[in-house]
């Protein structure tokens, strides 16, 4: 072999929605990189071939996501690659898709809060996997029942938080009605050790009934309470001011009119 070349270290797998990249380390300096993907049961399949990059696309060879595989990454020369010699090569750790894929944020399509009922109506995330008719596969379509989406929902600027479980593509929770409410949603694989729970959407706020003192608070309110007596008191020392100018004014023309 060549032994003299150096092999791949800290090679790791990260994946999401079942999209596959294979990392490692260092840069290669007058030699390449080939990768060989070893399934349990399958045929051992090559990718990026006589690469000089560090990371490797190989989600279209673990298509059969519940097989467990490990990543052969080769070292050699560009003229070395013959049947004759096995080149040094750097081996992963295990990985299987169906358990350890992190599952991506859900899409909220849309939400309402009406009454006393806050209705949330999601979007599976899609995979890189296709059905014969050429559309995207979606995470529901390869975990099925072991999917499950939890929806945590909490009162606007409150930190109490309640959460729900649906199988579903909809929640419906009841609300206080009279409340904003904010929430997020996660996927969840109940039957995994590791990565049970999914990247989490993005948080939303309901706007049903928001006043004044949901957006700015007691403060704004204080304030105005004490510029409004301030405003009321000045109108009465005003009106008090004013009445005792009239009487006064009214009470000397009445003494020149005696006195004439």
């Amino acid at each position: 072999g060549n032994p003299e070349l150096p092999t791949a270290v800290n090679i790791t797998w990260s994946s999401i929605n079942f999209k596959t990249i294979l990392q490692w380390e260092p840069k290669p300096s007058g030699y390449f990189y080939t990768v060989e993907i070893h399934g349990q049961t399958s045929d051992t399949k090559k990718k990026c071939i006589l690469t000089t990059e560090t990371e490797c696309d190989v989600t279209d060879v673990l298509r059969n996501v519940k097989e467990t595989y490990t990543a052969h990454i080769l070292s050699v020369m560009s003229v070395g690659m013959d049947n004759f010699e096995e080149p040094p090569f750097a081996v992963s750790e295990k990985f299987t898709p169906y358990s350890q894929t992190v599952l991506g944020k859900p899409e909220i399509k849309n939400y309402t809060q009406k009454d006393s009922k806050l209705t949330v109506v999601f979007q599976d995330p899609l995979t890189p996997y296709t059905f014969p008719n050429g559309s995207f596969q979606s995470i529901r379509d390869i975990f099925q029942h072991d999917l499950q989406y939890k929806l945590y929902y909490w009162k606007d600027q409150s930190s109490g938080k309640k959460d729900t479980v649906t199988k579903s593509h909809t929640f419906e929770v009841s609300v206080d009605s009279t409340k904003n409410y904010c929430f997020y949603i996660q996927g969840i694989i109940p039957s995994r050790r590791e990565n049970r729970h999914g990247q989490e959407s993005m948080v939303l706020c309901t706007s049903v009934g928001r006043n004044i003192l949901d957006d700015y608070g007691a403060e704004v309110f204080i304030i105005i309470a004490v510029l409004a007596i301030a405003v009321i008191t000045l109108a009465i020392v005003l009106s008090v001011i004013l009445c005792k100018r009239k009487k006064a004014k009214a009470a000397r023309e009445k003494e020149r009119l005696n006195g004439v």
